[in-house]
């Protein structure tokens, strides 16, 4: 079967552990008592009522019972004690030895054999009676030790001594087989009497009152404990009679409640005393459990007379108890402080109530505080009683309260405190003022409600931040904050005895400003009237430059960025009179540095030209890309460069002067090689073309700041390409009409060129990169095949001038031209015999660098050509001078090696002259 079912079950509201017994195994020797056990709950409480109802009954009678009778013998026995019993024995046993010798001498006529055989049977009747009186003293010990027992009113009433005398009144001993089962019996008894029935917990008396009555009777532990044993099988019993599932638990309570109360009774004896396991099939473990459940229930019973004012001596009672159940540390202090904290809850239950009641008094924010503070005073006193000397000795668990695991330790229930939280903050600058002491009581507050450090500074600065601007409306509408001689002062001082953050109040004072600010410009400007209020409030709050310099960047740059957007979306069309009278107003009126103004305007104009460069990166070709950038200078300036001149309150005609002259005079300074280009030289318009364009545009606000400089160039570049080739328009057939541009075009590209804010250098390389490759798409086909003669040179020279390249870099172009064709065409023509030393000369005369386009073993070869020519000429004229020194020359040969040729060539010795 299994053995699982006794002291477990799914439907229990108890953590019963232990598992059943169903064949208790039998014990060696085993006694058999009448004890009377109510079956559950309802037949103990029916069967207390019946007590209670009979007026006549006492406690030893339910315990005991009635007094026992004795019978036959038994009167006879009570009343003689061991040395008169013990003669009468003898004097029966003789008298009835004499009086059989006597009759059967008289019966036997004289015969002595006779008479010995009746003193014999007379003799063994009387050893009989003997025999019988003194076997009856037992059993009348036992009667008379119950009847002893039952008279006692209270059991603990009955003494050692007086059983002692019982037993030595009737000449017997604790171990007689009788006296030792009535002592049992009794024990039994009174052990049933003691444990609470049914599911009642434990009143933790029971322990001393077993001990105390097993000495009084003097029992033995090994008897004592069978008794305990025998109670577990009755409880088994009963357990099997019940037939509900209330009953079985009680039964299964009852067990482990025995098991605990044992195992406290016998201490360490009872590992071997209580064999629990090898009766009950119980485990070890299991009697752990249920001696833990049962102690923290105790223990937990004797919390409950743990109130908020308890003392230290109480305290060492609980610990001695705690000792005394045999309840762990851990446990302990566990239960110690999960009751603590229940005792705070129930203040802060009432607390919430009150606070949110919606019948709520006058004084009920005072009632919420009062019930805190009895939390912050319990709190107090178990911190004192752990600082304690002889806190060793104190109850586990003695120290601040926590909520953590309670009812309140949860989010929503969070809320519920951080509201406890504030009122308690409220309460504490009701007077305007934070004491040192309330200081102390929220900080122990907030680790009793288990907040945040972050949580509570925010509950406390929000509190305190409207105390804060209460007095300090108080004092400047008063007048004291004017009149203090130091503002910096009074302010320190009121965030000192607020406890206040003066960072915090520094941001209170922006505030306060800065509501100020808007109230001044609700009708778009600031009057003087209003910067004068506003300089007054700025002293008193002792507010920083820089903050209000923000402030009005904010506040009024808002207001300006407003206006500055709706003159930009009147686009070019609807820059009117009535715009830049608005523009001028908000620039001026809301008292904007120029810098704050620009910076505003900037970002506007700034998204607007973004837009504009997004629309040209998306066209299909150059000529649309060109029209939207060509849109882009158009808004600049008709649009931007008015609304630059509106901020700054000049007049647009003259405000681009000054840059352009200095525009102009940085280009002579810093790139004065590069005048000779003439797509450079256009965007620089002449003064009868500068007045048929009009005014420039603008070039503050561009777009330096928005774009890489690659995307920028490309642009430009796009824009010049345009201003370059013309536009193009495509006609049906597939064929286009090139539609060349004037010089104005040149004058759009150097605004372009200051919107995209690319630099001089900037500019002048794209000019210079656009050069460069027409340069050499022409001189390719100039040079084709390589043979750079001098006529060519003249038409590359030709070419430089139109484009305007400096000869620095037309030098580098037809120099990495030739590298590539020109060093392969000479080496085949001197090879071949085509090339001569005078295309060679022609070249060296128009500064071809020779050393690099000829390789030596080729200049070699021609100068041996050439020597040799002129000794096999037949003419017998050596000119000395055209060989050592304009052959030398023009080939770029040392002397030294001019000598080892001729050595080659004649085999003569030769002297230099």
């Amino acid at each position: 079967m299994n053995n699982s079912s006794l002291l477990t079950t799914p439907t229990s509201n108890r953590p019963l552990l232990f598992s059943p017994f169903l064949n208790p195994s039998p014990l060696p020797k085993r006694r058999r008592f009448k004890v009377s056990f109510p079956r559950n709950r309802s037949a103990a409480t029916s069967a207390s009522a019946s007590a209670e109802a009979t007026p006549t009954a006492t406690p030893s009678d339910n315990i005991w019972g009635p007094r026992k009778e004795l019978q036959g013998i038994q009167p006879v026995v009570d009343k003689l004690s061991p040395p008169v019993r013990l003669a009468t024995s003898a004097v029966v046993i003789a008298g009835a030895v004499f009086a059989g010798f006597k009759l059967g001498s008289k019966y036997g006529g004289g015969s002595r054999n006779v008479a010995i055989g009746g003193a014999v049977i007379l003799g063994a009747a009387g050893g009989a009676m003997a025999y019988a009186m003194n076997a009856a003293v037992p059993e009348v010990a036992a009667k008379r030790l119950h009847d002893y027992v039952a008279d006692c009113n209270d059991p603990g009433a009955v003494k050692r001594e007086d059983i002692e005398a019982i037993a030595s009144k009737y000449g017997v001993s604790k171990q007689d087989e009788a006296f030792n089962a009535e002592l049992s019996e009794i024990y039994c008894r009174f052990v049933t009497s003691v444990l609470p029935p049914g599911g009642e917990d434990l009143r933790g008396d029971e322990v001393d009152k077993i001990v105390q009555f097993k000495k009084a009777l003097g029992i033995d532990d090994p008897d004592a404990a069978a008794m305990h044993v025998e109670i577990g099988r009755r409880i088994f019993r009963q357990r099997l009679e019940v037939g509900d599932r209330d009953g079985d638990m009680e039964q299964r309570w009852a067990f482990q409640k025995l098991i605990y109360v044992s195992t406290l009774v016998f201490g360490e004896a009872s590992s071997f005393l209580l064999p629990w396991k090898r009766v009950f099939k119980v485990t070890d473990s299991q009697v752990e459990i249920a001696i833990r459940d049962n102690a923290k229930r105790l223990y937990a019973s004797k919390l409950k007379s743990v109130g908020r004012d308890v003392d230290a001596e109480h305290i060492v009672r609980l610990r001695e108890e705690q000792l005394s159940y045999r309840l762990s540390d851990a446990l302990a202090e566990d239960l110690f402080r999960e009751h603590t904290r229940k005792l705070v809850e129930e203040n802060i239950v009432t607390a919430l109530s009150i606070l949110k009641s919606r019948t709520r008094v006058v004084k009920g924010v005072a009632q919420v505080v009062e019930e805190l503070d009895k939390v912050l005073a319990f709190n107090n006193l178990l911190i004192s009683l752990k600082q304690h000397p002889n806190a060793d000795r104190f109850a586990r668990g003695v120290g601040p309260v926590s909520l953590v695991g309670g009812e309140f330790d949860g989010d929503r229930k969070m809320d519920d405190l951080k509201l406890l939280y504030r009122a308690y903050v409220t309460d504490s600058l009701s007077g305007g003022r934070m004491e040192e002491s309330k200081l102390a009581a929220l900080n122990q507050l907030r680790n009793i409600f288990g907040l945040g450090k972050r949580e509570s500074e925010a509950i406390i600065v929000d509190v305190t931040s409207k105390v804060y601007s209460k007095r300090l409306g108080q004092a400047v509408s008063g007048g004291a904050l004017e009149a203090a001689d130091s503002k910096a002062s009074f302010l320190q001082s009121l965030c000192e005895e607020l406890h206040f953050d003066p960072q915090k109040a520094s941001e209170i004072h922006e505030e306060i400003y800065r509501q100020k600010l808007q109230q001044c410009v609700a009708d778009g400007e600031l009057n003087d009237e209003d910067v004068a209020a506003l300089l007054r409030l700025r002293v008193m709050l002792c507010v920083p430059q820089q903050t209000v310099e923000a402030a009005h960047s904010d506040i009024c740059g808002s207001l300006f960025e407003k206006v500055v957007k709706d003159a930009i979306s009147s686009g070019v069309e609807g820059y009117d009179g009535e715009v830049k009278k608005a523009v001028r107003k908000a620039a001026h009126g809301l008292r904007l540095t120029r810098e704050a103004a620009m910076s505003i305007a900037s970002k506007a104009v700034r998204r607007i030209f973004v837009i504009y460069i997004k629309r040209a990166r998306a066209a299909e070709n150059r000529t649309e890309a060109a029209k939207e950038l060509k849109k882009l200078i158009t808004f600049n300036t008709l649009v931007v460069t008015e609304l630059v001149a509106d901020i700054k309150g000049e007049s647009s005609d003259t405000s681009e002067e000054e840059p352009i002259k200095e525009e102009e005079k940085q280009t002579d300074e810093d790139e004065e090689e590069w005048e000779s280009l003439e797509t450079l030289k256009k965007i620089t318009p002449s003064k009868e073309l500068a007045e048929k364009m009009g005014k420039p545009g603008q070039t503050e606000i561009n777009l330096k700041d928005d774009l890489p400089e690659r995307d920028r160039t490309d642009l430009y570049k796009t824009y010049l390409l345009y201003c370059l080739t013309g536009e193009v328009t495509k006609i049906p057939f597939g064929a286009s009409i090139t539609t060349k541009k004037d010089d104005s075009e040149y004058v759009l590209l150097s605004q372009l060129g200051g919107i995209l804010g690319l630099t001089t250098k900037e500019i002048v390389d794209v000019h210079r990169g656009l050069a460069e490759q027409a340069f050499r798409q022409q001189a390719e086909v100039i040079l084709a095949d390589g043979q750079l003669t001098k006529a060519r040179i003249e038409q590359l020279n030709e070419v430089q001038k139109q484009v305007g390249l400096p000869s620095e870099y037309a030098q580098k172009i037809i120099k990495n031209i030739t590298t590539t064709k020109m060093a392969a065409a000479i080496g085949n023509s001197s090879s071949s015999g085509e090339a001569n030393i005078k295309q060679i000369r022609e070249l060296k005369e128009a500064s071809v660098d020779l050393d690099n386009m000829i390789s030596e073993s080729l200049r070699e070869n021609l100068f041996k050509k050439t020597v040799d020519e002129i000794f096999s000429s037949g003419t017998g004229e050596f000119d000395a001078e055209e060989v050592y020194e304009k052959i030398l020359l023009t080939s770029a040969l040392m002397l030294r090696r001019l000598e080892g040729l001729f050595m080659s060539l004649h085999e003569i010795d030769y002297q230099t002259p």
